[in-house]
């Protein structure tokens, strides 16, 4: 049986006239009847008794004239659903987001998408943007949101630049760095930002800090900072402006320009066509407008 079948089933049993049945369903009588006995021929059972006065639905018609509706039913609330997919984006996002931007800056951007877009899913994955970018490369997500300067030869679109800062309760100016025996408190992070930090420190000092403190997460070396405990070197993404009785002091480079780190989203041209990820970067696009008036 095909659709047509379930649905000519339907409208004689509404009918319980083959006359009637016939005009609703644009077909002649004869041929309506043909394919009726057909159908009672396909399950082995009368579905429909016939007389003068109309139709009558056999206990074996009853059950396969249920079942005709129901699959009716069914077609239409699918049909309803992918007509609406044309408006309403469904699916799941997947994203990969170095851990820095998945605590500071991805929630304020996937807050708008859900409320937007309560349909779609969101799986999310972060770490290092080594990690990230590998994850991108191997297909495991759509896109990926990285920090550095990414090698990457597809779609990509820069994000934002946060700068640097030494952050201390004691020391005031770089300087003070040659002088100090405060310890340096350092987070465990992928290798291109440890090399810019060394590279900094070398083009200030020539000579390693005295003591340093390795942490596993930025947010404890940015807590130890705040206590106290020695000095860190921190992305302006991670200090909200909150931070009381805390110096916070600009890097520059050699050039005596301010020192920087870029975050870019990226992914295969493929991944951005899908309605997901496109809807997502628009309200990317719409959040980096905002940020910037």
């Amino acid at each position: 049986m095909n659709r047509s079948d379930y649905r000519l089933l339907v409208v004689l049993a509404q009918e319980m006239n083959m006359r009637k049945a016939a005009e609703r369903l644009f077909v002649s009588q004869p041929a309506l009847s043909q394919r009726l006995q057909t159908i009672e021929k396909e399950w082995q059972q009368l579905l429909f008794l016939r007389s003068q006065k109309g139709l009558t639905l056999t206990p074996a018609g009853e059950m396969v004239v249920q079942l005709a509706k129901d699959i009716l039913a069914k077609e239409e609330a699918v049909s309803d659903q992918l007509q609406s997919m044309d408006t309403k984006i469904y699916g799941t996002l997947k994203i990969a987001c170095a851990s820095i931007v998945g605590q500071n800056w991805l929630p304020k951007v996937l807050k708008r998408f859900v409320e937007a877009n309560p349909h779609a899913r969101i799986s999310l994955i972060t770490g290092w943007s080594s990690e990230i970018l590998q994850a991108v490369y191997d297909g495991e997500v759509h896109i990926g949101i990285i920090r550095g300067t990414p090698d990457w030869k597809g779609p990509k679109m820069h994000l934002f630049q946060d700068q640097l800062f030494l952050v201390d309760k004691e020391i005031k100016k770089i300087e003070d760095l040659q002088k100090t025996s405060r310890p340096f408190i350092q987070f465990k992070s992928d290798s291109t930002y440890y090399q810019e930090i060394q590279d900094w420190w070398n083009q200030q000092f020539k000579i390693m800090p005295r003591q340093n403190i390795l942490v596993d997460q930025i947010e404890t070396c940015k807590q130890m900072a705040l206590n106290g405990i020695g000095y860190a070197i921190l992305p302006s993404i991670t200090l909200t402006g909150t931070e009381k009785n805390i110096n916070k002091i600009p890097l520059h480079s050699e050039a005596e320009s301010v020192l920087k780190r870029d975050t870019w989203l990226l992914g295969y041209q493929s991944s951005f066509e899908l309605p997901q990820v496109e809807a997502f970067s628009e309200i990317v696009k719409e959040y980096l407008k905002e940020m910037v008036n």
